[in-house]
Formats: C-alpha cells, sequence, structure tokens
C-alpha cells in the first residue's frame, strides 16, 4: 500500500497543497507551527475518521473555511502492477461527504476500511498510560482490518447496546431487557473471543518487537480485560445479574463495551509504574506489532506514520525503529524539525518535503 498523491484544502494552516510521495522513507520538515503534522493527521483521518488531535470540528479545518477537503491516491499490490485507488473526503466538522474509487460512499467506515495507516504520535503514550477507550479502538481497528466479518457483529453489538440502555432509561423490567440481554450476549460473546486471539497474536509480536527496539522493558504479556468476570460466568449470566443495578444506574455496566487491556512486564510492576518514555515505546512496539499482523493478515504492508520522531525518541531508539521499519516494504512518513540523524547515515529518505508558509514543497 503505496500512497502516490495527497492533496489538501483548508485544512488548518493550509489553503490549498499536494505531495507526491514515493514508496520507502518520506521526510516531511519544517519549524514548529508549521504544519508538518497537518500532512498526517489529514492521512490519519482518511483512515480512522478523525485526526489523532481530536474531532475534525476541534480545529483541524481552517479558520473561516467551511470546511476541508482530503483526496489521497494509492497504489495496492505490486509497485507498478498494483490496482491504483482513489478517496476523497469534503468534512465541514459537522457533516460530511465521501467518495471511494469514484463512487459515493454511504458510510464513513467504507474510507476507513479502503486505507490503512497506522500511526506514531506525541498523544500515543495514551494507548498504555490513558484510558480503556483508545485500547479498545485499537483492537477494534486492528479487527476491523483483518477480520472481513468483525465491524457487522461490533455493529450487532452497538445496536443491541443501545435498545437495552434506553429500555433501562426508561425503567423497562423483565421480558423488554431478555431479548436485548439475549442478543448482547449472542454478539458480545463472539466480539470478546476475536479480541481475545487478536490480542494473542499481537502479544507474540509485540514482544519480539520490545526487545529488539527496548530490550529493557521486558514486555512480556498484552492481556485482555474483557469487560466482566468472564472466568466466573457467561456474558447472558453477567447482564442478568446485573440488571437491577443497570436499571438503577440508567445504563449497562457489563460486556464487551466495558472492556480493557493491560501490558505486563518481567521487572515493572505495571503501567501505572511507567515513565511517560517507558509508555511512549510499549505503545510504538503494540502499534508496530499491529502494522507486522495487517500485513502477515493482508498480504501487504499499512502506511506506517511517525510524527515529530525527534522530540518522541532519543537518537538510539530512533536508529533502531527506522532500521527496522527500512527493511519492510512499508511506506514510512516521517515529520521532524530537522533530518533525524539515523537518515542521515546509512539510510536514505526516499523524498524529503519542506513545509513553510504554507507550502509543502518537495527538496531535491
Amino acid at each position: 500500500m503505496h500512497i502516490v498523491r495527497v492533496a489538501l484544502n483548508h485544512v488548518r494552516r493550509f489553503d490549498s497543497v499536494e505531495l507526491a510521495p514515493l514508496p520507502g522513507i518520506n521526510l516531511i520538515t519544517g519549524a514548529n507551527g508549521a504544519g508538518k503534522t497537518s500532512v498526517l493527521e489529514a492521512l490519519h483521518l482518511m483512515a480512522y475518521g478523525r485526526s489523532f488531535r481530536g474531532r475534525v470540528r476541534d480545529g483541524l479545518v481552517q479558520k473561516g473555511a467551511e470546511g476541508l477537503d482530503v483526496f489521497v491516491e494509492w497504489r495496492e499490490g505490486a509497485d507498478e502492477g498494483g490496482v491504483v485507488r482513489r478517496a476523497g473526503l469534503r468534512h465541514s466538522g459537522q457533516t460530511w461527504k465521501g467518495r471511494l474509487d469514484g463512487e459515493d460512499v454511504p458510510q464513513l467506515g467504507t474510507l476507513c476500511a479502503a486505507l490503512a495507516v497506522v500511526t506514531f504520535e506525541p498523544g500515543s503514550h495514551a494507548l498504555v498510560s490513558g484510558g480503556s477507550e483508545p485500547r479498545r479502538r485499537f483492537v477494534d481497528w486492528g479487527l476491523f482490518h483483518v477480520e472481513p466479518d468483525f465491524l457487522p457483529l461490533w455493529r450487532r453489538y452497538t445496536r443491541a447496546l443501545k435498545q437495552r440502555n434506553a429500555l433501562l432509561k426508561a425503567g423497562a423490567r423483565g421480558k423488554q431487557l431478555d431479548a436485548w440481554d439475549w442478543e448482547l450476549a449472542q454478539a458480545g460473546t463472539p466480539l470478546t473471543s476475536r479480541r481475545q486471539q487478536y490480542l494473542e497474536r499481537l502479544q507474540e509480536r509485540a514482544v519480539v518487537l520490545a526487545a529488539e527496539l527496548a530490550p529493557s522493558l521486558q514486555l512480556q504479556t498484552l492481556e485482555l480485560q474483557p469487560g466482566w468476570r468472564r472466568n466466573e460466568m457467561s456474558l447472558a449470566d453477567a447482564l442478568l445479574l446485573a440488571r437491577e443495578r443497570d436499571r438503577t444506574a440508567g445504563y449497562t455496566s457489563v460486556g464487551p463495551h466495558r472492556a480493557d487491556w493491560t501490558v505486563g512486564f518481567a521487572q515493572i510492576p505495571g503501567r501505572d509504574a511507567l515513565s511517560r518514555g517507558q509508555a511512549k515505546l510499549t505503545a510504538l512496539a503494540c502499534l508496530l506489532a499491529q502494522a507486522d499482523d495487517y500485513a502477515a493478515e493482508r498480504g501487504e504492508w499499512p502506511v506506517i506514520a511517525l510524527d515529530d520522531l525527534g522530540s518522541e525518541l532519543d537518537r538510539n531508539h530512533q536508529q533502531r525503529v527506522l532500521q527496522r521499519l527500512a527493511a519492510t516494504p512499508a511506506q514510512i512518513f516521517i515529520t521532524a524539525t530537522e533530518t533525524p540523524a539515523a537518515l542521515e547515515t546509512e539510510l536514505r529518505p526516499s523524498a524529503v518535503f519542506h513545509v513553510e508558509h504554507g507550502e509543502v514543497l518537495p527538496v531535491n
């Protein structure tokens, strides 16, 4: 999966810019605040439906503009003989319109399923040290891309959860809740099994990657916390047992929507004991494990985006990460205020772009 063209209109500081990245490492340099991160935000938006800095309406649309436009063209498969795909998104912060390969798309998820981007950015440590929601999104994004029947299962569970919560708020009893408890269990049980199997695969890859990139971490496990006492009872029994408590609270307190996962180390007692730097390295190992798994399951690498690499990793860790990635067929985007030391020696970027005064210019 290699992006060959990116065009942005009214994205943060940019009126209108376009760049033609190459396979391999694409370096985007510029001063702090120049807008280099906005390019990666736009790619992330196409792959996740949101910026890694937050919602579209929280500043991603250029001030004074009615909306933003992002267009991405990429090639799947062999470098020259692969399929060319095109996706475009117009977003006002409230409403959106998307097109994929010349056709309108009814759901944003359709765009997100087409282009896969794995992003490491200054907030990525929250994947390890933050709340449970980004960790659930991380697992579900991976499953969404490698298991075609996961999205319908997830939607089935989400619809049932919404219906059950509405009934709980209305004070419903008995048989009204029985049907939705059954539906939640029917969707939630296999959904949890998929998450468990996925984390087991990621654990194997993340442990190896962490040992290579940051051996002092001694990462050992990624362990699912399914959202109920799964070892003691079924989801159906857990929902029934929590019913009166849920009626009082007005929402469903147990189930896969409350799931989480945690990391285990040989010496560090838990994620709360991690330094910020250790949390970043752990998150990076998990993200690269996800990219590895995607490549193994899909037969092609996702795009890798590394934002502000120089400030996120010291020189030694930068070197290890870039050597690891350069050995893969992945297309990589890196932003930095200056060229990382690792790219000035044995590794060389395929393309370099410089961001200044609202323009993205190729550097010869």
